[in-house]
């Protein structure tokens, strides 16, 4: 791990690969003790291959943040436009649909920083309103965006694989 942070840049189509990797380790290493290794294998490989990421990184709707530390990802950050659930009420939505830092970073100011990172590119976007959804069992994270202004609007369906599971969303003004 590389002792300190170099930027947080918008992500490029050269990203794909690492980005790919950085999010489906990230993934696993949030939520890989509370799921079955079937749903979790079967989410990673439609969710986080290589193809999907580049793809995603020249989808005009979806912005793409990654924190660099040297030559390695110390985070990355998804904005998606779309169609916000009905508890989310504030003004032209957006939502923070991925938000991860490795766990070398955790306390070290990196997700702040990246939180800043993600509010400005939202509001460049012309978005009033940011939304997330967040595993209802995931405290470290609820706790997190609650003190980053986030307020719980309601919950949602989020498939893990073949389990469902709930998603507490939570918005904030920009």
């Amino acid at each position: 791990m590389a002792e300190r942070l170099t930027e947080i840049r918008r992500a490029t189509p050269g990203d794909a690969a690492s980005l790919a990797a950085f999010a489906a380790l990230s993934f696993r290493d949030a939520f890989e003790r509370d799921n079955t290794p079937e749903d979790m294998a079967l989410y990673l490989a439609t969710n986080y291959s290589p193809a999907r990421q580049a793809a995603e990184l020249v989808d005009g709707s979806i912005v793409t943040l990654v924190a660099d530390a040297g030559d390695v990802l110390a985070g990355f950050a998804q904005l998606r436009e779309g169609t916000a659930p009905e508890c989310v009420t504030g003004p032209s939505p957006i939502e923070l649909w991925r938000f991860y830092v490795a766990r070398a970073w955790h306390g070290r100011g990196l997700a702040q920083g990246l939180m800043a990172s993600s509010l400005e590119a939202a509001a460049k976007r012309g978005a009033g309103t940011i939304w997330l959804a967040v595993w209802e069992r995931n405290e470290r994270a609820l706790a997190f965006y609650r003190k980053c202004g986030f307020e719980v609007v309601g919950d949602k369906e989020f498939i893990l694989g073949t389990d469902r599971q709930t998603d507490r969303v939570m918005a904030r003004s920009l």
